[in-house]
């Protein structure tokens, strides 16, 4: 009985060395085991797993705009209806907000403590008009947005999620895949090339140390917390 306990435990503990090691070369297919938080690396494999194409995802992008600001994007996915741009949030507690409004409510211990932060649906939205100004192919392409948030959240009121919008747990990506595959009509790419190069090129330009100090400067320049004196 001892000996088959112990043969038990050394066979799960090489399974799970084999699932680890399987899904470090599946994320390195995309990106770097070290790049970007633990939930977009997450999210990076659960679309492998369902099947994406690891030449049409990119993580961690950081696009240049014409005054030479840098926006960042967790996940972007070329598909055939268009471009899917995902924003990663980890939050536990209660999460109320409306699409339309700034900020959002988190809120912890049960009404106790409550932080506001900036509504992901906006801040996604501007992510996808920067993107749409790297060229005039992306100005007529569908864009499609998805929030995915990690950690103990629940939605408690959440509502007036805009069209082409969705508010996701890990958990329902594939459900959402489906949704924005199956219901919407094939894109009109006029040059593939062009928009696999601009994509590749925002994630080389995370590679760059002056490129994310620059992003962090600017974040911090547009909170003001700097400049506040208590």
């Amino acid at each position: 009985m001892a000996i088959a306990i112990i043969a038990s435990i050394i066979l799960v503990f090489v399974l799970l060395i084999y699932l680890e090691v399987r899904n470090k070369r599946l994320l390195q297919t995309v990106t770097n085991t070290n790049r970007g938080t633990n939930s977009e690396r997450n999210l990076v494999l659960r679309l492998l797993k369902l099947g994406t194409p690891a030449v049409t995802i990119f993580h961690d992008l950081y696009i240049k705009n014409p005054n030479g600001k840098f926006t960042q994007i967790d996940l972007a996915v070329a598909t055939k209806v268009g471009l899917i741009i995902f924003e990663v949030k980890d939050y536990s507690g209660w999460i109320y907000g409306t699409g339309y409004r700034e900020k959002w409510t988190q809120v912890l211990t049960y009404g106790r403590n409550k932080y506001r932060f900036y509504n992901p649906v906006l801040q996604n939205k501007k992510h996808i008009e920067d993107i749409r100004k790297q060229s005039s192919q992306f100005q007529n392409l569908p864009f499609f947005s998805v929030i995915v948030f990690y950690g103990n959240s629940e939605f408690k009121d959440v509502s007036f999620i805009p069209k082409g919008t969705y508010l996701i747990k890990p958990h329902r990506i594939r459900r959402v895949l489906k949704t924005i595959l199956n219901e919407n009509p094939p894109a009109k790419y006029t040059n593939k090339n062009e928009v696999v190069g601009i994509l590749k090129a925002a994630v080389e330009n995370s590679n760059s140390t002056k490129t994310q100090t620059q992003h962090i400067k600017n974040i911090e320049n547009m909170l003001g917390n700097h400049r506040i004196f208590e």
